[in-house]
Parts: structure tokens; sequence; C-alpha cells
């Protein structure tokens, strides 16, 4: 259990309508620049400005604004997107767009059978990058049909910096004993349907899947629950403490935290057999586990030292070592452990000067780094692209959920309403090709 813009570029429409009518043919170019090279030419350390060409047709408007905030969001792109103007017809005036600060020109011409037409335009090398007809799903505005055009974008941002965007993503949380989950961007919060007591979810790595903690008369347990069908079954057949599952990326393992003195760490087949194995072994409370990306080690909390510390073993419990070996937090109280998909940092909650913080901790060098200042701020979980997380904090006077970009430290509010918390980033859901 858990401790308790893009910079949007506003051209004027005078612009806007400059850059439709200047557009003469180009025959040469000056040599690209130097810079990184994935498809798009654009400098090291920067943020390539793509420009949003005005688009006319089915639900234009929508499907403009939700691709624009979701590359802002994705922190990598500056979006240069004037808020009206005619679509641009002809041959595409490039020195222009590049004087405009755009390394990039992205044409989206939405058609009455639910197609986007998108043509990605290089600007140093006046060309087109990429073009595809990417099909739009379910009724205009329903949460399958912006769940698709959030897989679009993040096609558009991997087109643009080879990352592929997380906007196709969905994140679960806690709210009034139950269990909730929001899309990536902040929309259609809803309630998950059936649920009713739900704490500590996690995804099953192929985003069909869920487990969560469901408090009950005997004790707490373990529930692991189809998204589609809506079935769900304990795991766990014990009384006591049950809590905190996580599964192994290959999807075939569960480790959650059991027992009724004592609590340590147990792993049980996702299918098949019903016989757990004991991972950790009694003598502190051992809950709270993040498996590596190649499934062979787990973080988690321990009070074997007599308060919460951050450890790491092999996932069948040998060569236990603690990563938390620093002063870092005044309190040395450190908890939530949370694996990147990269491998590369384990993020935590730490406390400091009476209030938790999320640090994030490097698995190479065991230097850490403070991402919170102000306010409460805990139970970090990783987005699949390892850059952004969310946690909790009481930023905004009460417990809400946050989105954190780790390289610029960017923040945004994802949840409002009654108090959320213990959230876990799903993976992918969609992936547009």
């Amino acid at each position: 259990m858990t401790s308790h813009a893009l910079t949007t570029a506003r051209l004027p429409l005078a612009i806007a309508c400059l850059i439709a009518l200047l557009a003469p043919a180009v025959h040469a170019q000056d040599p690209a620049p130097q810079g990184v090279r994935i498809g798009l030419t654009y400098s090291s350390g920067t943020r390539p400005g793509l420009y949003i060409l005005p688009m006319q047709g089915p639900d234009a408007d929508s499907i403009k604004a939700i691709i624009s905030r979701d590359l802002d969001y994705g922190d990598r792109i500056t979006v240069i997107a004037p808020d009206s103007g005619q679509p641009t017809v002809g041959t595409l005036n490039y020195p222009l767009f590049a004087r405009l600060g755009a390394a990039a020109i992205l044409q989206v011409t939405p058609s009455a059978g639910g197609t986007l037409r998108l043509v990605l335009h290089e600007v140093a090398a006046a060309r087109v990058l990429q073009s595809a007809d990417l099909p739009l799903r379910g009724a205009p505005l329903s949460p399958e049909w912006r769940m698709s055009l959030h897989g679009i974008a993040d096609e558009i941002e991997r087109w643009v910096t080879g990352a592929r965007g997380v906007s196709a993503t969905r994140i679960l949380f806690t709210r009034e004993g139950t269990l909730w989950q929001v899309d990536a961007d902040g929309a259609n919060a809803q309630r998950v349907p059936g649920v009713v007591s739900g704490l500590d979810p996690a995804w099953h790595p192929s985003g069909q899947q869920m487990a969560y903690m469901e408090m009950l008369d005997d004790g707490t347990h373990v529930v692991l629950r189809d998204i589609e069908s809506g079935r769900s079954r304990r795991v766990s057949s014990t009384g006591g403490t049950n809590m905190s599952p996580a599964f192994s990326p290959d999807g075939k393992t569960m480790v959650y935290a059991s027992g009724e003195d004592g609590v340590d760490l147990f792993a049980l087949p996702v299918e098949g057999s019903d016989r757990r194995i004991r991972i950790t072994v009694g003598g502190s409370t051992n809950a709270q586990p993040s498996f590596s990306p190649d499934g062979r080690r787990i973080a988690f909390t321990s009070f074997r030292l007599g308060r919460p510390e951050i450890y790491i073993t092999d996932a069948d419990g040998t060569n236990a070592e603690l990563l938390t070996t620093s002063g870092f937090g005044d309190q040395l109280y450190r908890s939530d452990p949370s694996w990147s998909p990269d491998g590369r940092f384990v993020a935590f909650s730490t406390q400091i000067e009476g209030r938790f913080q999320i640090a994030t901790i490097s698995l190479r060098d065991r230097s850490v780094k403070q991402h919170t200042i102000d306010a409460v701020n805990e139970d970090p979980s990783w987005a699949p692209d390892a850059r952004h997380l969310v946690f909790t904090s009481s930023r905004s006077g009460s417990k809400q959920l946050w989105v954190l970009d780790t390289e610029s430290g960017r923040m945004r509010q994802l949840t409002r309403g009654p108090a959320a918390r213990m959230a876990a980033w799903s993976p992918r859901l969609v992936i547009t090709r």
C-alpha cells in the first residue's frame, strides 16, 4: 500500500493567409544543418517546430485541437498551429515556413469516411517525409474515436522525433475508495464499472487486464480483472493483508505483498497454477514491487532497517541489495518505487522537511534527482516513454494526479474533482502503423 507548451505559437490570421498565397516552387535548398537525423533533420537538444496547416472537413476543429494538444503534452515538439486560415493548396513555400520556426509541416485532411490523410513535409530538405491514410474508429468525439486519434498523434510524434508518443494511454487511479480511469490528456475520467472497492491498481502489459486490491471484512485481497469482459477473480486465497500487485513484463507472472503478522512478496502465475512462490523472507514488511523492463529484477519497499527504503532483488528473491543508500531526504523515508521502462531509473517518494517529494535514482551511478519541491507529492508511475511520470500531489489544494516531464520539469494537472491517488500508467493501447 502506498504512502499515504509545448508552446503553441499563435500566429495572426494575416500570416496564415500569406502562407496560403505565397507558394512559389522551390528548386534548391541550402545544405541541411548539422544535427539529429531520425527521418527529420533538426538540431540536437532542441524541440523541432511543427507547423500544422489549417484544415477543413468533418470534425476538423476537434481533430486539430486534440492532435495539437497531444503533441504539446509529449514535450518533444514545438507546435505552431494558427487558429484559423485556409488549407494550403499547391507547392509549399518552404523558406517561409523555415523563417516561422518550422522544421516540419503537417497537412491533415479529414474525410467523410472517417479517415485522415496525413502528409509530413521536411522543411530543410523541401520534401515530403511521410504520408499515410489512417482510420478513425467509433463515432466522432466518442472515447473510442478520441483514443484512435491519440494513436495517430503518437504516430506523428514518431515521424517527427523517432520516438512514439504516449497519448494513446490511460491512467488507473483510486478515487473515493474505488477505481477510476482517465485518458492521458485528462479527458474521459470515469469510474471502472463493476468495481466496488479498488486500491493499488496495476496494468497488465497487454493493456487487456488489470489487478487491484479489494477491501473485505476478512482483510484485503488482490483481484485480477479482464478489462473488456469485466470478469474478475481473486488471486489471493488467504485473509489478512494482500496488496500492491505488479506484473512481469512478459505478463506471465504477478507479484504481490501478502501476510498477516508480517508482509512478504509472493509470485503467482497469471494463468494456470494457483501455487504461489515466496520471494522475500519475513522479519519485516516488504511490499510495493516493481519489475525491471527485462523482468529479471524487482524493486520494492522494505522496512528491514526499521524504516522504509528501496531495495532491488533478483526476481527469484536472491541477491537483494539496498538501492537508496544515500542520505537523500532528511527523514530517511523512501517508498513507492517505479522502475522506468528503459531500465535507467527508479522513481520513488522521499520525505524531505516533513513532506513527500518525487525523486529518481539512476541505476548506473546511484545519483538521485529531486523533481518536486512544492506541496506533498507521492506515488509515482512511469509512462511507457520512460520520460513522463504521473503522481499524486496536493499542490492544487487537494490530492490530484499530475504529470511530470522528467527532462524539462514541466508539470500539468491531470484530474480534478474528488481526491485522486495511487495512479498506474497503462502501456500503449493503440499502435498506428
